[in-house]
């Protein structure tokens, strides 16, 4: 059996989905819930080793079920998991890019570090150096300012997973001891927003209307009224006061 028809017997699921959107039945919404979580946790282990735990995964793709249970619309003429894989992919992938960023960026500027990433790899093991910055947009196809934007940008990327392996069976989390990687987030997001509050008015403004508005840095200069390479340059070192401010007190 498929994903698109895993968890339905005939017009079964259909009958649940009525009675639970018109009849607000609780139990019926268990029921399908039960029925289809095989569907939910497939899925998820599609993105299981990328960093996040499964069982985390399987709550979010839970979640995702859920979602798609009380926004099917019953007049469709659709199979419900049909319309169920896409939401909870969905719910999957919000997941990695919410996580995967302490601070909110463009999702242009997201799928620009993955590209500019991979060059720079390719490139190392090309040239047994590192890339300078107009080896890395030839090779991505990028300008010069945007591949210097993105780099700025990616600084606030969690380059590594606590899950990630490190040899003989142990993960990153090993290696830092047994506190809640959790609290650990919620303390740097704390210290993050702190540092935020901190910084000179017009620096504030550049991030919001960079990584919130999400203008180029060429708008952003003609807003803010300083030259564009400025704008570069106070991107570059705000993110990177930021990063610090959050380093320090975990190297202390």
């Amino acid at each position: 059996m498929d994903l698109a028809t895993a968890g339905e017997t005939g017009d079964e699921v259909r009958a649940l989905l009525r009675r639970w959107h018109e009849e607000s039945d609780a139990a019926a919404r268990e029921d399908l819930v039960g029925r289809m979580l095989p569907l939910a946790r497939s899925l998820a282990r599609r993105y299981a080793g990328k960093g996040e735990p499964l069982d985390d995964l399987e709550q979010v793709a839970s979640l995702g079920l859920i979602k798609a249970i009380d926004r099917f619309d019953l007049d469709r003429p659709v199979r419900f998991a049909t319309y169920a894989v896409p939401t909870i992919v969905g719910e999957l992938k919000r997941h990695f890019r919410d996580r995967g960023w302490m601070l909110r960026v463009p999702r242009d500027v997201q799928e620009h570090s993955t590209l500019l990433s991979h060059a720079r790899e390719r490139l190392l093991h090309d040239l047994g150096r590192s890339a300078t910055v107009a080896e890395l947009a030839q090779a991505t196809g990028l300008d010069e300012e945007r591949v210097l934007d993105v780099l700025a940008a990616s600084d606030a990327y969690r380059a590594l997973s606590l899950d990630e392996p490190v040899g003989d069976g142990a993960t990153s989390l090993d290696l830092v001891g047994g506190d809640d990687d959790g609290y650990e987030r919620a303390e740097a997001r704390a210290m993050l927003h702190d540092g935020i509050l901190e910084l000179p008015a017009r620096e504030r403004e550049i991030l919001r209307l960079r990584f919130i508005e999400g203008l180029t840095q060429r708008e952003i200069a003609e807003e803010v009224g300083i030259s564009q390479m400025h704008v570069s340059r106070l991107i570059r070192r705000t993110v990177e006061r930021l990063r610090e401010r959050i380093a320090v007190p975990a190297a202390a």
